[in-house]
C-alpha cells in the first residue's frame, strides 16, 4: 500500500528573502524544517515524545535542495513531504514545494538516522516510528517526480 503526501502551507516572510524581495536559497531550508515538524506533529511523533518513549533522537545526515524557480515575499507555498526511504536506522524526507498555481519552486530531502540518546550510537528505527509514518509514504519508485526524471533526483541510499 503507498501512502499519500503530507501537506502544509506557508508563507514567504520578510527574514526569508533577499533586498529585493526573492526568497534567500538557505530559507527553504526553513520549510523543509517546518514541514517535518508538522508531519511528525500531525502523526503523533513529538520530538520530546520520541526521546521519552523511544530513547531517540532523528539527526541530519544528508541535506540536499534543488532551487527550481525563485519564490517572492508573501508568497504561498505548498510544501508536500512524504517517506520516500524507510532503512534500518534511518529515513528518508522529501519535500516538493510549489506556488499557489502549481509552479514548482524547489525540492530536496532529508536523511535521518535514528540515534540512541543514551550512547549517541546510531540505532534501529522503532517500528512505531515507521508504523505512524506509513500513511505518508512513498516509495520512491511510486513517487511520480523522480520516475520523471532521468535518473531521479532523490535519495535511496538504504541504511
Amino acid at each position: 500500500m503507498t501512502g499519500a503526501p503530507f501537506i502544509v502551507h506557508e508563507y514567504v516572510r520578510w527574514g526569508d528573502v533577499d533586498i529585493v524581495g526573492i526568497i534567500r536559497y538557505d530559507a527553504y531550508l526553513r520549510f523543509f524544517e517546518l514541514a517535518e515538524s508538522e508531519l511528525l506533529r500531525t502523526v503523533g511523533l513529538l520530538y520530546h515524545d520520541m526521546v521519552a518513549r523511544h530513547g531517540i533522537t532523528l539527526p541530519r545526515k544528508v541535506m540536499h535542495a534543488e532551487f527550481i524557480t525563485p519564490a517572492r515575499l508573501d508568497e504561498r507555498l505548498e510544501i508536500r513531504t512524504y517517506v520516500s526511504a524507510v532503512g534500518s536506522t534511518s529515513l528518508t524526507l522529501n519535500f516538493d514545494m510549489f506556488a499557489d498555481n502549481g509552479t514548482p519552486r524547489a525540492k530536496g530531502y532529508l536523511v535521518v538516522v535514528a540515534v540512541d540518546v543514551a550512547t549517541l550510537e546510531k540505532c534501529p528505527v522503532p517500528e512505531q516510528v515507521i508504523a505512524a509514518l506509513a500513511p505518508h509514504t512513498v516509495p520512491a519508485a511510486d513517487d511520480p517526480v523522480t520516475a520523471s526524471q532521468p535518473g531521479g533526483s532523490r535519495a535511496s541510499s538504504r541504511y
